[in-house]
C-alpha cells in the first residue's frame, strides 16, 4: 500500500469512527445513585419507558453510591458527547465538578431526586423533601399522641435527605413534649439495622424512629422486634417502595410512610431532556408533592 492510499484509508477510517461516535452520542445519558434501592429501580425503569416511547436513545450507567464512578461516568458521557445528561448525584458536594464539566462542553444537566448544591441546572425534578419530611413529623406527632422520644436514622451526604429531616425536625419542634434524643447515618440496610439496635440500646426510652427511607425504617422495624419493643416504638419511613406499603398494611411497628413516585420523576426527566435538545425552555425547579401512606383501616 502507498502512503498516499495509507493517508486516504486512515482519513476514511477516522470519517467512519466519528460518524460512528457522533450516532451514538444523539440521546440521554443517565447516571443514577445506585440499583440497589427499589426506588432508583423504578426511576431506571420509568427513563427507559419512556425514552423508548419518545423514541429517544439513553444510556444508563449506575454509580452504586461511588462517587469517583459516578465521575468517571459523567465523564464518559461528555466524551460520547450526549445531548442531555440526568443525574441523580452520590453526593450533592462532590458532584459539582461533574455539572460543570458537563455544561464547559455544552451538555445541559438535568438532577432527579438529589441536587447538586452549589451548581445551576437546567432543571431540577424532585419530591419536595422538606414537605415530605414536615408530613413524616406531623404524623410521628400524631401517632405519639404529641409526646415521647424520637430517633432519626440519617444519610447528610445527600441533600433531598438532609431537606427531609430539617422538614421532620421543623415538625417536631411544635410539639415540645417530643424530644428528638438520637440522630446517626445508616445509609444501607444493613448500617441501619446496626445503628437502629445502638439507637434503641442506648435510649431506652425511645418511642419513635424516623428513617430517611424505606431500607432505613424496614431495617428499624426489624431491631425494634428484636429489641423486645414490639408496640412500643413507632416506625415512619421514606420513599413508599412496594416492600414498604406492604409492611405499614402488616406491620405493628411500621405505622406509616411518605410515598415518592419515581415513575413521574423519570418520565418527567425524559421530556424535559427532549425540550432542552430541542433548544426550549425548562422550569429550574419542578418539584413532585410526596403522599402519605398509612395502615388500611
Amino acid at each position: 500500500m502507498t502512503l498516499k492510499n495509507f493517508a486516504k484509508t486512515l482519513l476514511v477510517s477516522a470519517s467512519l469512527s466519528l460518524a460512528a461516535v457522533a450516532a451514538h452520542a444523539e440521546g440521554i445519558g443517565a447516571s443514577l445513585l445506585t440499583q440497589q434501592h427499589p426506588f432508583y429501580n423504578e426511576l431506571a425503569k420509568a427513563i427507559t419507558a419512556e425514552a423508548k416511547a419518545k423514541n429517544v436513545s439513553v444510556e444508563i450507567s449506575i454509580a452504586n453510591q461511588d462517587l469517583n464512578k459516578q465521575l468517571a461516568d459523567i465523564e464518559d458521557f461528555i466524551v460520547k458527547g450526549v445531548d442531555v445528561i440526568i443525574m441523580s448525584p452520590v453526593d450533592s458536594k462532590g458532584a459539582l465538578a461533574a455539572v460543570a464539566r458537563a455544561e464547559a462542553a455544552g451538555i445541559k444537566v438535568i438532577t432527579v431526586d438529589v441536587p447538586v448544591e452549589g451548581a445551576k441546572v437546567a432543571s431540577y425534578i424532585g419530591t419536595d423533601n422538606y414537605a415530605g419530611g414536615v408530613k413524616a413529623g406531623e404524623l410521628m406527632a400524631e401517632q405519639l399522641g404529641g409526646k415521647g422520644e424520637v430517633a432519626i436514622i440519617d444519610y447528610p451526604l445527600v441533600q433531598s435527605v438532609v431537606n427531609r429531616v430539617n422538614g421532620f425536625k421543623e415538625a417536631i419542634a411544635k410539639h415540645p413534649d417530643i424530644k428528638i434524643v438520637s440522630i446517626q447515618t445508616g445509609i444501607t440496610r444493613a448500617e441501619a439495622l446496626a445503628v437502629a439496635q445502638n439507637m434503641l440500646q442506648a435510649n431506652p426510652e425511645i418511642t419513635g424512629i424516623f428513617g430517611f427511607g424505606d431500607d432505613a425504617a424496614l431495617a428499624a422495624a426489624v431491631a425494634v422486634k428484636s429489641s423486645g419493643l414490639t408496640g412500643k416504638v413507632k416506625v415512619i419511613g421514606f420513599d413508599g417502595m412496594p416492600e414498604a406499603i406492604k409492611a405499614v398494611d402488616a406491620d405493628p411497628d411500621f405505622v406509616g410512610v411518605i410515598q415518592q413516585f419515581p415513575d413521574q420523576m423519570g418520565k418527567l426527566a425524559v421530556e424535559t431532556a427532549i425540550k432542552l435538545k430541542a433548544g426550549e425552555e425548562v422550569p429550574a425547579e419542578q418539584p413532585i408533592v410526596p403522599g402519605v401512606y398509612t395502615k388500611k383501616q
